[in-house]
Formats: C-alpha cells, structure tokens, sequence
C-alpha cells in the first residue's frame, strides 16, 4: 500500500505518525471543501497509520456530498479486507463522520 500525490502536495497530511489507539482524522478543513480526491488519499493515509484494532474517524468535508458518493468504494478498493467501515452521522456543520476499523 502507499498513497501517491495527486497534485495535492502543498497540503498538509492529516497524520505524520503510525496511531496505536484511536482517533480522528479530520477532513474538514477548508482545503478539503470541493476535493473528495484529497479526502480519499488522505483518507486512506489515515487508516494506513492505524494500527490494527483500533479505528480511525474520518470527518469529512460537507461540500464533498455524502462519503458513499466517492469514500467507500476507494476505501473498499484499496484496503479491503483489512477494514470495516460504517457511516456514524452528519455534524450538525454538515459534515461526515464515518468510523473505519482495522482488522
């Protein structure tokens, strides 16, 4: 696994370290408004730096739309079996949290 930029370098990560417990990533930030491929690779990048039986809340951005518009299907591609995802709720800032274990 690895994620590769897709253009998107001058943004910050959203982890810079392996995550032996749980906790959020948040995708919510203004450089993410509009960008569900910047949500998706660090989306990813964020489950990679989990550490298996633990999860990691991805909070996403609401201008992206609902997460199974371009979330699940990514995350179901690239790491598979190695995770289960569920939806948890829309923020009251219209927001999307989804929980996403590590096997």
């Amino acid at each position: 696994m690895g994620t590769t930029d897709h253009g998107h370098g001058d943004v910050d990560p959203v982890t810079d370290r392996v995550h032996d417990n749980s906790w959020s990533a948040n995708m919510e930030k203004p450089e993410h408004a509009g960008e569900p491929e910047l949500v998706v690779e660090q989306a990813i990048d964020a489950v990679e730096h989990t550490t298996a039986g633990n999860h990691v809340n991805l909070v996403t951005h609401g201008e992206n739309g609902h997460p199974e518009e371009y979330l699940y299907e990514a995350l179901d591609a690239e790491l598979g079996d190695e995770i289960e995802w569920e939806y948890v709720e829309q923020c009251g800032c219209g927001g999307h949290v989804t929980k996403v274990h590590v096997k």
